[in-house]
């Protein structure tokens, strides 16, 4: 039930929103006032930044409608500021007036960027009713400026586009079709073929007639350039009437651009009559308006450049917080390169040394133990030796290497000398000249072998600590035993048990034939 009635509360609010909204629309070119009145109170009310563009532009257009070029400036600004990146309806619209807007201030460059950013839009907008009115809306801003700069031949080709691409479309918006027709006048009257623009402006009363809600500014607009036609035929009388229509609407509005040239007009109709009195209570109030105009300008272009050097100062900021991002980004990610590289090099590495590991390991599996390559030694003199003392020796050794002796933690040359009855330098150069190897390394060796051997056929010693492995084989300590072990083999008992582990895993998985 709650629900239901927060439904219609929003559904209320937001068509009473819609009706707001009509009604200002209606009342810009009527009553600017009471139109930014209404949009005031409907940007209270809503949040979207997109709905409150729309609505800012709008209040601009009141504002170019009163002449007050200022208050345009920042609001068409602001808008810009909001709205929707996809929203290129609103997007075109603000960059329409941001050219009218900059055009009357004879700001033609920043002109011309505006209307090019709109025309670059228009092929994005899906409705072609809408995409033909904004078209032709940017074609009119482009003839405006070549009006007011009175260039002559750029005119005519495009009122010519006009007609002939919007045929259809004009003759279903009267309200377009006024502005082709006031366009066209005002072209003509540049080129002094006032008979022709006569017909123009005719047929632009009669659209204006026919538009639903009452546009004073156009009819301000169109009974002064109607004024200053009749008043070019020295039809004073005619040209006082007419100017005086003009001048009405304009005093609605309250736009001092309008009334300055009207004033002006009437000056001139007065000054060509002979009525000196009248001329110069118009010509004053022309004087006065025109230098009121003038300000309005100059604040109204400061304001705009103002806006335009904050918007570039953001625009730079924005852009060196870009650069900045995109550095740390482009750090970050030959950081991230070399990084990788590195690990792959390092892991190539290792996969190379633990290759290595495997083929030693390998080797190991065919051999009792890998003969470590005897370093070059200098070449002594040698002990001679009775053959048949060398030979008791040596089949000595050969028993002795089968036994498990070696393990005794006491065992050196002396005491296997004293148990072999023989010298120590007998038995130091028969292990020298049959092994290749000092005492030392030969005990070891056999030590290591017997380990190997060990670790190989029963399954629990893989699973014994290394202390235990040292001592089993006959070491002092775990660090002796390791590095012998290492020495010897190539690899530490750690990195040879984890391969034997392997080994024996696959084993078991492998299916058994």
């Amino acid at each position: 039930m709650v629900l239901c009635v927060f439904v219609l509360f929003s559904v209320s609010g937001f068509s009473q929103q819609n009706d707001l909204s009509v009604k200002a629309t209606e009342l810009v070119y009527s009553n600017p006032d009471e139109a930014i009145k209404i949009n005031e109170h409907i940007l209270r009310t809503i949040l979207s930044d997109n709905d409150k563009a729309s609505i800012n532009a709008m209040i601009a257009r009141c504002y170019l409608v009163k002449g007050d070029y200022d208050n345009a400036a920042l609001y068409i600004y602001k808008s810009g500021n909001q709205v929707a990146k996809k929203d290129f309806k609103t997007q075109i619209e603000i960059d329409l007036i941001k050219a009218k807007l900059l055009r009357i201030l004879y700001l033609d460059n920043q002109s011309n960027q505006h209307l090019v950013l709109a025309e670059s839009k228009l092929h994005k907008i899906i409705s072609k009713t809408t995409r033909d009115s904004l078209t032709c809306y940017a074609y009119l801003e482009r003839v405006s400026m070549h009006i007011d700069r009175r260039h002559v031949n750029e005119v005519a080709p495009l009122l010519n586009d006009i007609s002939y691409k919007f045929k259809d479309f004009l003759e279903t918006h009267p309200v377009v079709k006024s502005k082709l027709y006031i366009a066209k006048e005002r072209a003509l009257t540049n080129v002094g073929d006032f008979d022709a623009a006569f017909e123009y402006i005719n047929k632009a009363l009669h659209f204006i007639d026919r538009v639903e809600y009452n546009n004073l500014y156009d009819k301000a607009q169109v009974y002064n350039e109607l004024g200053y036609l009749y008043l070019q035929k020295k039809e004073f009388k005619k040209s006082e009437q007419i100017l005086f229509i003009a001048l009405k609407y304009a005093e609605i509005l309250d736009n001092a651009s309008i009334l300055e040239q009207i004033n002006q007009n009437l000056a001139i109709n007065y000054l060509g009559s002979n009525q000196k009195s009248k001329h110069k209570v118009f010509n004053d109030e022309f004087l006065v308006l025109n230098t009121q105009v003038e300000l309005i300008e100059q604040e109204s272009t400061n304001t705009i450049y103002n806006i335009i050097s904050v918007h570039e100062d953001e625009f730079l900021k924005t852009e060196k917080i870009k650069y900045s991002n995109y550095t740390n980004s482009a750090i970050v990610g030959v950081l991230i390169i070399i990084f990788i590289g590195l690990f792959f090099a390092l892991r190539g590495f290792f996969q190379i040394k633990r290759l290595k590991e495997i083929i030693r390991y390998l080797k190991i599996s065919r051999n009792n133990y890998t003969p470590i390559k005897p370093l070059k030694k200098p070449s002594k003199k040698r002990i001679v030796i009775p053959e048949e003392t060398e030979k008791n020796i040596l089949a000595k050794l050969k028993r002795f290497e089968t036994s498990t002796k070696f393990l005794n933690k006491d065992m050196s040359l002396a005491v296997l000398a004293g148990q072999f009855e023989t010298n120590t330098k007998y038995l130091s150069e028969i292990i020298n000249k049959h092994y290749n190897d000092n005492f030392n390394t030969f005990i070891n060796k056999l030590r290591i072998n017997f380990i190997i051997e060990k670790l190989k056929t029963d399954p629990n010693y893989v699973n014994y600590k290394i202390s235990f492995l040292a001592s089993e084989s006959g070491f002092s300590s775990h660090s002796s035993f390791a590095t012998v072990f290492k020495a010897i083999i190539g690899m530490s008992p750690v990195t040879f048990i984890n391969l034997l582990k392997t080994e024996l895993e696959d084993l078991k998985k492998s299916p058994k034939e």
